[in-house]
């Protein structure tokens, strides 16, 4: 096992750097800070942007104090208390980060918005290897993999590339979705994950249209601000299942009870239509 792990990262870091070698650098784009919602409302200025990053505090202050108080989220592992304190430290940081990069968008400000991002992102991943693979070496994953978030943000300020920022922005994405469907869990209600990476996924979505949408709706919201509020749905959902899970004592994936499920749906509807066939057969008697 302590082969496979060394083996693990030993590949993923040889990908990184074949990385770093056949593709160039990307730059941060100064058209990012050029969003199309910058109405300046009781004062505040690009007010929107700001405002919608008030759900991250809430819900990032409610996960915290969840975490600790009384232990309601029943968190039996002490790796699970580290992981998920650190991720609903970073969502309430992403409150106070990205409002104060909007109040006046550029580079230096960008690295207060995308720090508690990058810590938010990582600490999940460590979560998902505690669930999912081995509960100590997610623990132990913990402050690595918040360190390679921070010194990505530090790479891209000091060398204006934003590839190692993206690895570990967008690779999240594609192994959270895949290790919920295919590990099995430790708790149910694992299909919250994928509503979570749902959110995620509109919210760049969302991002993307973001001047697009500010005329679509006649200038009333921006697809920036959807994005906010789109993106502070993923905590929710977390926290929704965070609630309500429990031990889950089949440990069988998503996609292995996708199966069971579609299997069993097929056999149902070929009862069915048996049995449609065989009543539709029945020869009925004309009246005398």
């Amino acid at each position: 096992m302590r082969k496979r792990t060394v083996l693990a990262w030993l590949v993923a870091v040889i990908c990184f750097v074949v990385l770093m070698i056949v593709t160039p650098a990307i730059p941060q784009s100064q058209e990012y800070h050029d969003f199309a919602d910058q109405r300046t409302f009781f004062g505040i200025p690009n007010a929107l942007n700001v405002i919608s990053n008030f759900p991250f505090m809430i819900i990032g202050l409610i996960g915290v104090i969840l975490c600790h108080h009384g232990n309601y989220f029943k968190l039996s592992l002490q790796g699970e208390l580290w992981g998920w304190t650190c991720f609903y430290v970073g969502v309430a940081a992403v409150a106070v980060g990205s409002s104060y990069y909007h109040l006046k968008p550029d580079d230096a400000r960008l690295v207060w918005d995308r720090l508690p991002m990058t810590i938010a992102f990582t600490s999940i991943v460590a979560i998902f290897i505690i669930e999912r693979i081995d509960e100590r070496k997610g623990m132990i994953s913990i402050i690595p993999l918040v360190l390679i978030g921070i010194i990505s943000i530090v790479y891209w300020r000091f060398f204006d590339d934003l590839r190692p920022y993206a690895v570990v922005q967008f690779a999240p994405c594609i192994a959270i979705p895949l290790m919920a469907i295919l590990l099995p869990p430790m708790y149910t209600h694992s299909t919250y994950w994928l509503w979570a990476a749902g959110f995620y996924l509109l919210a760049k979505v969302l991002e993307a249209a973001d001047k697009v949408i500010y005329e679509w709706t006649h200038h009333i919201v921006s697809g920036h601000t959807l994005k906010h509020l789109s993106a502070a749905m993923v905590p929710v959902f977390l926290t929704l299942m965070l609630a309500k899970r429990s031990v889950d004592s089949e440990r069988k994936s998503l996609l292995k009870t996708w199966r069971v499920s579609w299997t069993k749906y097929k056999e149902d509807n070929s009862n069915v239509e048996s049995y449609t066939i065989s009543y539709s057969n029945v020869p009925v008697e004309e009246p005398q």
